[in-house]
């Protein structure tokens, strides 16, 4: 078969402990940088780019970021829309009274803004968790938004209330405003994503991700085994705040064009959460593949009575479609709880031992 890595031999333990230490990985991952990099841009319309593609994308570099703080260091977070909504906020701030700062540089700033935010949230890690944990950040997310709506300063006293993205290039290149291209925005995301999720992998594959884990598994024997609780639990809270952050800055300015805070609710935060629990928890690439299976499963159920020529009323086609997204996620985690990650690492173990029974 294909996917086996017989006679592929390691010398050294870099080439041994690698991302991709077999070659069809590394193959694998090329084509699929190749497609999205070279092949989508061409491909693709703006109705896929800017309604399907690009959220897929905001929200998997969201994903990533909750997965680290939940998956990786087993706190629980319901905040993820309130810390969204700070970065776009902040983009928002910095962009409309700073106009000459580089509009990639102003992105990284608002995570960084986000981070801090985090940072303040996750104190009471040290002394709650589980449930308690959850609630402690569903506080941080009312709160955060009814800030946002209160003060008109976040939002620059607009009587509508919303928040609209200037427009800003790059070397020469329109990045946001009306004027941006569908390829352009979608260039931008995939390039944040590519960047951060290989961050996020290689970080958790080193002494931080190893204390977040330990932290996760055992709280207490991490802790008398030298792990300090509080700083890895607040480096969590900070890094997973500063993905959301930059997830939400691009919502606005690559994504949405203007926003209310009505679109950074709790519903983001259940949504981003469900990605992480059906890609799989643990797991950079479960995080993907969650946000594509809750970004795109809706839409194909939308258009599937279409394809198929069948008349249904509009109202009863959305109940329709949200009883059978409901059932695809429930049976997902009945037959593997473990998320699609899983079932994708089951599969290339599977490959690696046909015809032979596993």
């Amino acid at each position: 078969m294909f996917y086996r890595e017989a006679g592929q031999f390691k010398t050294t333990y870099a080439a041994d402990q690698a991302v991709f230490p077999i070659i069809q990985d590394r193959v694998f991952i090329a084509l699929a940088l190749i497609v999205a990099y070279g092949v989508v841009p061409l491909v693709a319309n703006e109705y896929w780019l800017q309604a399907v593609i690009i959220p897929f994308l905001i929200f998997a570099l969201a994903a990533v970021g909750l997965n680290l703080l939940t998956g990786y260091a087993g706190q629980v977070s319901l905040g993820t829309g309130a810390f969204m909504a700070i970065g776009a906020y902040a983009t928002y701030k910095i962009t409309t009274h700073m106009p000459d700062i580089n509009i990639l540089v102003v992105f990284l700033i608002s995570g960084l803004i986000a981070a801090a935010v985090g940072i303040v949230f996750g104190i009471p890690s040290l002394r709650i968790k589980g449930f308690y944990l959850a609630v402690a950040t569903l506080a941080a997310q009312f709160f955060v938004l009814w800030l946002f709506n209160k003060v008109g300063w976040f939002y620059n006293d607009n009587p509508s209330g919303t928040i609209t993205a200037p427009p800003r290039t790059f070397m020469g290149i329109m990045i946001s405003g009306p004027e941006a291209t569908a390829e352009v925005r979608y260039m931008v995301s995939l390039i944040f994503l590519t960047v951060f999720a290989l961050i996020a992998k290689n970080l958790v594959r080193g002494r931080i991700g190893r204390d977040w884990m330990a932290i996760r598994d055992r709280d207490i024997a991490a802790e008398i085994i030298g792990i300090r609780p509080l700083q890895t639990k607040l480096l969590a809270f900070a890094i997973s705040s500063f993905y959301c952050g930059v997830a939400g800055a691009m919502s606005v300015f690559l994504w949405l064009g203007s926003a209310e805070t009505e679109a950074f609710d709790i519903n983001i935060s259940f949504q981003v959460l469900f990605m992480i629990i059906i890609g799989g928890l643990g797991s950079i690439l479960g995080s993907i593949l969650g946000a594509a299976f809750i970004t795109l499963v809706p839409i194909f159920l939308t258009n599937a009575p279409a394809m198929i020529n069948l008349p249904i009323p509009t109202d009863l086609s959305k109940h329709v479609e949200e009883i059978i997204f409901g059932s695809m996620i429930v049976f997902f985690l009945i037959v593997e709880p473990n998320g699609l990650a899983r079932l994708w690492q089951i599969s290339k173990e599977k490959l690696r031992r046909w015809p032979f029974p596993y």
